[in-house]
């Protein structure tokens, strides 16, 4: 397997190779980097030694890039935004500012909840980016884990060790099904047990609604029959209307879209059905003097706006 000297690749060489393939010119790239030819031609000659590949087929009309050379200029171009947003960042830093907060959730709190408050506290806090990445609440809490987010919110379940975490909100999941289907003759409550006969629509691997079910299913040692799995709840919605199966839904989250698609509903008496989603930051990270984030942190938890969140959803 080539391994590649990655110490000798500079910004400015990376920076180089991105302008050549964006104008198709070494001249052009030169003077964009500010250059002399000479320098730029010896800069994308080194780069290509260090990776034993050539990046770009030199023709009459200008530079080609090679398969090697898209694929360095694809993680160059990666490279060069991480770069600039750590520069802006540290340089907050500085001032004890955090300007650019990442933040990670699970479909269920970014579905319910979090519109609502990302606006408002864009309102107050305009001088702060809160940069949002939607994940199944697994990956979310992995995402935390590796420095890949400041703020994680997501359903309780996954292993939260190492980890600072306080109530965010609570939700319900309900029996989705087909207006005409055998279950929706009735609104009360339901067990889950009673349903495992059919077959089921529901998220990805790693969604806790999933986790849930497979693990009820597993408790009483009935099949839990999965027949498709997509990435959204209105996708979920569709399978449903469709007829290819029922599904477990948030309440707040599939309501809107059960009405529009007419579809029919009712609760779980199951005691997994009653949910907390929880706001998380790795340990210590509210104590290290970062004021915007723990603003941030304390304006999602604070009573105040889990009334204002429920007065939005009515």
């Amino acid at each position: 397997m080539a391994t590649y000297n990655l110490a000798r690749f500079d910004l400015v060489s990376v920076r180089l190779a991105v302008a050549c393939f964006q104008t198709g010119s070494l001249s052009a790239a030169a003077r964009d980097s500010h250059l002399a030819l000479a320098a730029a031609s010896r800069r994308i000659k080194a780069l290509e030694n260090a990776l034993g590949d050539v990046l770009f087929e030199r023709h009459a009309r200008g530079l080609l890039p090679t398969p090697a050379g898209r694929v360095f200029v694809k993680h160059g171009l990666t490279l060069l935004q991480t770069m600039a947003q750590l520069g802006a960042e540290l340089g907050d830093l500085r001032y004890g500012i955090a300007r650019h907060i990442s933040l990670c959730a699970s479909s269920a709190a970014i579905s319910q909840f979090l519109p609502p408050l990302l606006a408002r506290y864009a309102e107050l806090h305009p001088q702060v980016r809160i940069e949002l990445e939607e994940q199944v609440s697994e990956a979310v809490v992995t995402t935390l884990r590796e420095g890949r987010a400041d703020v994680a919110v997501f359903v309780e379940g996954p292993d939260t060790t190492g980890l600072a975490t306080q109530l965010f909100r609570t939700d319900e999941l309900v029996l989705v099904m087909p207006a005409q289907h055998r279950f929706a003759s009735a609104k009360t409550s339901m067990d889950f047990a009673d349903t495992l006969d059919e077959e089921w629509i529901s998220l990805t691997a790693g969604a806790a609604m999933l986790q849930k079910q497979q693990q009820a299913a597993l408790a009483v040692n009935r099949p839990f029959k999965l027949r498709m799995q997509v990435r959204s709840f209105d996708a979920v919605c569709h399978m449903v209307a469709s007829g290819l199966g029922i599904a477990v839904l948030p309440k707040g989250a599939s309501l809107p879209i059960v009405k529009a698609m007419k579809l029919g509903w009712r609760p779980l008496s199951d005691s997994w059905a009653q949910r907390r989603l929880l706001v998380a930051t790795a340990a210590g990270e509210r104590d290290e003097g970062i004021a915007s984030l723990v603003a941030f942190l304390t304006f999602l938890t604070q009573p105040s706006q889990n009334a204002k969140a429920r007065a939005h959803k009515q």
